[in-house]
């Protein structure tokens, strides 16, 4: 036999990770790094930075990557640098004293659940504006030392990591993270081992590891599934952001919702407040009853009073897609067990998640969250407007601006998003208690008192620093991409720091309008190609792995880049992530956004991008509906001129030219000596005092609190007192009003006298006084209803009836089983409408109408 010259099996690799044991003297910077409370303190990056400043560019600006791949030779330089080690005492002080401050008592407490995150590039728990927005959320709930646990997903994968195919292709490229190197730690069992928790799903237990991400003084558990005791069908769960098919979203919903609660019931934590970050969060409330039902002997309906009385359920879209759905068979897999646990019926369930009870609709995340969740809110007062007539479908007796569903404009975090050059003129002219009191426009008032040439060399610093990371950035993807040096490299060459800069990041979702620049290019040449007035464009974006269309208009964007009028005066940069944000939205002139009105709920980027003196050129949509001034920014009207959406493209492309060719570019230009614009200048702290102190998460919390916290936990004292006291009282009372709502009659109506069916009322409304009289025979329905007229006018436009009032007609005396209802008065509406009378029923104890929307017209 042969002896063959060499032999060897696959290697088996284990995976092993070394680093030098940090000196006693460095020991507090493994508190530090893996608190990411350094996210939003310049001082502590800048001193990671100074550590060793090759190392942390190539950790990616990851400090736990770079104290785990120090150097002993440095860390022994480090600790011989008396000037150096000042600087660790110093940001060690501050951390200190920050973890030492105790969460405000007068404060609600909260628990918090959403499907994304997002802190830090670093951390891939995130894939846009709602996660930014979670995060940012959570670092205000430690700044403002409100009791909050948050959450959510640790993911494998994350979002993705996009890079551009040579022809301008999106890829999306899946890239596991390494939990050891993140800002995070391990929740430990008292014996030493990684805490495992055990989700009972359909036919086997589903286990995630939980981890803790210590967000300043707010802790947030994230579950990772990626476990081998799950079956590869289960071990994806927690593999990708928003990834696999509508499945495992629902999976992913049932971790979030049913497996969160059994977390913090296994941590040991209570809140006085859920808060779900979106429909995603819905079934917490299946798991909250249950413990409500199985644990406290409460019946569902008993319990449905609790829960509700708790919880909030925050909106974040317009758009149908964002809006989860499940058919019925998808439904009953996952779902069909907890009926019986919780006492009713299989379909009393699903119609739970229905507009329509009894119909054969699929079953919604958002109607199950509004239907299980006593308060609601959209995330802008127009986003408010638009959510109520969204959602006025699942209390059909009423219109929908009489619903519950309110609002609290989104905000940003400013600790973040504020460039530290930024931070540093606020704190110089602003007062000490600046962070503490950042909703109080008196304080930003001072910035009109910084001399202009300050403020113009802040925004000069800004856009350099911008400019530097694009030539970096573009270096960076060709030789990532293979693409053609040549083209990179006259790209960089044309890239104009004192050409006015223009700004647009965003999902590339089609109601974005991220096309409507390019709708007249000819013009959009000429525009780009001025001289004298030269005005450049940044564009960056994702689109969704599934969304063609999305993809697509990025393509197209890249590919009239590359025609040579555009080169270096339009930019594609891929991937866009947190760390490309902080420095675009903090280095452009003009943040430009272009949605489809009414379709952007709120939008945070433009108010990210107020934070540092960037002014914004949106439509008058989500929040800069709110927040346009004058002399402050610019806006393209919230009106439409046609229903045709192409030709109000056309119109909107037009109004942008025109705005830039006209009004923009001659005001950025009308250079004094000093090399800058006075009025522009103007505009600059006009942005920062009048916008920037009312977009901060800081009032955001505030009005969280007052709007929802607040009564949400009175309400929730109110029903659980006394051993559930009302909440029994007032389920008994609905049992019986529902059960014999169909049985009260009407005995008799009068408007001046006369049977207003038979005898049509026209007369001169405002001399003559109207008086309505009803009698109702309520049988045996436990105690009262109530009467009131609506008035509603005919809208041709959309062949619907327009909500004027509702007005309540007094119970004015009692007979038995019998009430009398009357009003008179003079009406205050004049013209052609509409009127009828609507019984519900009355009671003081409920929070609002739509907490037992049983309505019949008579």
């Amino acid at each position: 036999m042969k002896i063959q010259a060499s032999y060897s099996n696959t290697p088996v690799w284990k995976y092993a990770h070394t680093q030098a044991r940090l000196p006693k003297e460095l020991e507090l910077l493994e508190e530090i790094v893996h608190n990411l409370w350094w996210v939003w303190n310049s001082e502590a990056t800048d001193l990671f930075a100074e550590l060793d400043p090759k190392l942390w560019k190539e950790s990616g600006y990851n400090p736990v990557l770079l104290i785990q791949n120090l150097s002993s030779e440095r860390e022994h330089q480090i600790v011989a640098d008396k000037d150096l080690m000042k600087k660790v005492s110093k940001v060690f002080a501050d951390f200190e004293y920050y973890m030492s401050q105790k969460p405000n008592p007068a404060k609600p407490s909260v628990a918090y659940f959403s499907m994304e995150y997002g802190f830090t590039h670093i951390l891939k728990t995130y894939s846009g504006g709602l996660g930014v927005l979670a995060g940012d959320y959570l670092k205000e709930a430690s700044d403002s030392r409100v009791d909050l646990a948050g959450v959510g997903f640790l993911y494998k994968y994350g979002y993705f990591t996009q890079t551009l195919s040579p022809d301008g292709q999106q890829e999306a490229i899946y890239e596991a993270q390494d939990f050891t190197t993140l800002p995070l730690e391990p929740v430990l069992e008292h014996d030493g081992t990684q805490m495992v928790l055990a989700v009972p799903y359909p036919g086997r237990d589903v286990y995630a590891n939980i981890w803790r991400a210590n967000v300043g003084r707010v802790p947030l558990y994230l579950m990772d599934t990626d476990l081998e005791s799950n079956s590869e069908f289960d071990r994806v769960i927690t593999h990708q952001l928003y990834g696999g098919d509508n499945e495992n979203r629902l999976k992913q919903e049932y971790l979030l919702g049913i497996g969160g609660i059994l977390l913090l019931n296994k941590l040991g934590i209570k809140k006085q407040v859920y808060h779900c970050n979106e429909g995603h969060a819905a079934l917490i409330n299946i798991q909250r009853l249950l413990d409500l039902i199985e644990g406290e002997g409460l019946t569902f309906n008993q319990a449905l009073e609790v829960v509700r009385a708790s919880g909030l359920y925050t909106v974040h879209t317009p758009v149908p897609a964002g809006h989860d759905y499940f058919d019925e068979g998808l439904a009953g897999k996952y779902l069909g067990q907890f009926s019986g646990r919780l006492g009713i019926s299989w379909n009393e369930l699903m119609d739970m998640g229905r507009e329509t009870p009894g119909s054969h609709e699929q079953f919604c995340m958002s109607t199950f969250a509004l239907n299980t969740c006593q308060r609601a809110n959209g995330v802008s007062y127009l986003h408010g407007i638009v959510s109520r007539h969204m959602f006025s479908p699942i209390w059909k007796g009423y219109f929908a601006e009489e619903l519950h569903v309110g609002y609290v404009t989104n905000g940003v975090h400013m600790p973040t998003w504020a460039a530290k050059e930024a931070k540093e003129v606020y704190e110089k002219t602003f007062s000490e208690n600046f962070y503490e009191d950042q909703s109080n426009t008196k304080i930003w008032d001072a910035i009109q008192d910084v001399p202009d040439i300050e403020i113009w060399n802040l925004r000069k610093a800004l856009k350099k620093r911008l400019i530097d990371y694009v030539r970096e950035h573009l270096r960076d993807s060709w030789i990532k991409n293979q693409t053609d040096p040549k083209r990179i490299l006259s790209i960089v060459e044309k890239v104009d720091p004192d050409a006015l800069l223009v700004g647009f990041g965003r999902r590339f979702a089609t109601y974005k309008r991220a096309h409507l620049l390019f709708t007249d290019l000819d013009r959009l040449a000429k525009l780009v190609n001025n001289p004298k007035r030269p005005i450049q464009f940044l564009f960056t974006g994702k689109a969704h792995p599934a969304d063609g269309a999305g993809q697509g208009l990025i393509k197209k964007i890249v590919e009239i880049s590359r025609r040579p009028e555009f080169i270096g005066k339009i930019i594609f940069l891929e991937n866009y992530d947190m760390n490309l944000a902080e420095r675009l939205i903090s280095g452009v002139d003009i943040w430009l956004n272009t949605p489809t009105r009414p379709l952007e709920a709120s939008g945070t980027s433009g108010e990210k991008a107020v934070m540092n003196g960037v002014l914004n050129f949106s439509v008058l949509d989500g929040w800069w509906y709110e927040g346009f001034q004058e002399g402050a920014g610019w806006a393209l009207t919230d009106k439409r001129s046609y229903e045709n959406q192409g030709f109000q493209d056309e119109l909107d492309a037009a109004t942008i030219y025109y705005t830039f060719e006209n009004v923009i570019l001659p005001l950025y230009y009308a250079r004094n000596e000093g090399g800058y614009s006075p009025e522009w200048i103007k505009y600059v702290k006009n942005c920062i005092a009048k916008i920037a102190p009312m977009y901060t998460t800081k009032r955001m919390i505030d009005d969280y609190i007052s709007r929802f916290y607040i009564p949400c936990t009175e309400r929730s004292k109110f029903v659980t007192d006394n051993n559930y006291a009302k909440a029994k009282e007032i389920a008994a009372w609905k049992e019986d009003v529902s059960s014999k709502w169909n049985t009260f009659t009407v005995e008799s109506i009068r408007v001046n006298g006369a049977d207003p069916s038979t005898t049509p009322m026209s007369t001169q409304f405002e001399e003559e006084d109207i008086i309505v009289e009803i009698v109702i025979d309520k049988k045996d329905i436990q105690g009262n209803l109530g009467v009131e007229t609506v008035l509603v006018r005919d809208d041709n436009k959309t062949n619907r009836s327009k909500f004027i009032l509702a007005n309540r007609i007094p119970l004015v005396r009692q007979e038995g089983s019998k009430l009398y209802f009357k009003r008179e008065g003079k009406l205050q509406h004049i013209g052609n409408y509409k009127y009828a009378f609507r019984v519900f029923p009355d009671n003081p104890d409920l929070p609002h109408r739509m907490d037992f929307a049983y309505v019949r017209w008579i």
